[in-house]
């Protein structure tokens, strides 16, 4: 291959190997374990690069090459370091094998019925049939308390209609920081939505990483349109993350994941100004 070819292959994996990392870390449910997945899809790529340079889409291509390594090594969550990551593997013994992953692909990734049937290599009705039973398995099979932190009034009346509608309690609304960590010592949730950018200029990362520093590790789930601060590659990151503007399909299959699986690790670091 020339280093034009390269360079090119190069530019191609590193537009879309954010999407792989959160995809894969929100399949095994630890970053660690996400990121090792991802490096072999890579490493695959690298040894035979026709399987991207040749192919009409490269993201897909991408996704594909992960699901030929994740399919081969049984498809595993992650090894229980946790409580949280325990209750994962229990759960995960219980749902359809592959819904999940059509699930993230569709919901959370945004890819269509036709480009998830060429990742998983399945036929569009089964895809769509593994989507509907993984919601179906999912739903409302784990209620909890959710808090939500977001300083836009409209996004924070819609979120909290969306989840309340799934069937779980509301603990409150935070706008800043302060509100936030004031709110969770008050009444911890089993779960935590959370914008980056709040009221006051304050973080909703830094909010989220000094609640954790006070309780037992708690699922997060952020919602932002600065989805690149959080997908870096350098520190912890979400195993759910949603872009704005998001969907109400979005918004239910992360929530019920992270309630199902209880599998998030979150953020421990201060973000970088």
């Amino acid at each position: 291959m020339s280093n034009d070819a390269t360079a090119n292959l190069s530019d191609l994996v590193a537009l879309h190997l954010p999407s792989l990392r959160r995809y894969a870390r929100a399949l095994t449910g630890n970053q660690t374990s996400g990121d090792q997945y991802a490096l072999a899809a890579l490493e695959t790529v690298l040894a035979d690069p026709a399987l991207i340079a040749d192919a009409s889409d490269a993201k897909v291509a991408l996704f594909n090459v992960f699901h030929m390594v994740w399919a081969s090594s049984g498809a595993p969550v992650a090894q229980a370091d946790s409580r949280l990551s325990a209750a994962a593997q229990a759960h995960m013994a219980e749902l359809t094998p592959n819904s999940r992953e059509a699930l993230l692909l569709h919901f959370i990734e945004g890819f269509s019925l036709d480009q998830i049937s060429a990742i998983m290599q399945i036929d569009t009705e089964e895809a769509q049939g593994l989507i509907t039973r993984a919601l179906h398995e999912m739903t409302g099979t784990v209620s909890g308390r959710v808090m939500v932190i977001e300083d836009e009034a409209i996004i924070a009346m819609d979120i909290i209609a969306i989840v309340e509608a799934m069937g779980h309690q509301i603990t409150g609304v935070a706008r800043t920081r302060k509100e936030a960590v004031a709110l969770a010592k008050a009444d911890m949730p089993d779960l935590i939505l959370a914008d980056i950018h709040l009221a006051d200029a304050s973080s909703g990362i830094d909010a989220v990483n000094e609640i954790l520093g006070g309780f037992e590790q708690i699922p997060v789930i952020f919602i932002t349109a600065f989805p690149e601060r959080l997908l870096t590659g350098h520190r912890p990151e979400p195993a759910f993350l949603i872009n704005k503007p998001y969907t109400e399909e979005q918004v239910r299959s992360s929530v019920s994941q992270a309630m199902f699986f209880a599998s998030t690790e979150t953020l421990m670091t201060k973000e970088n100004a």
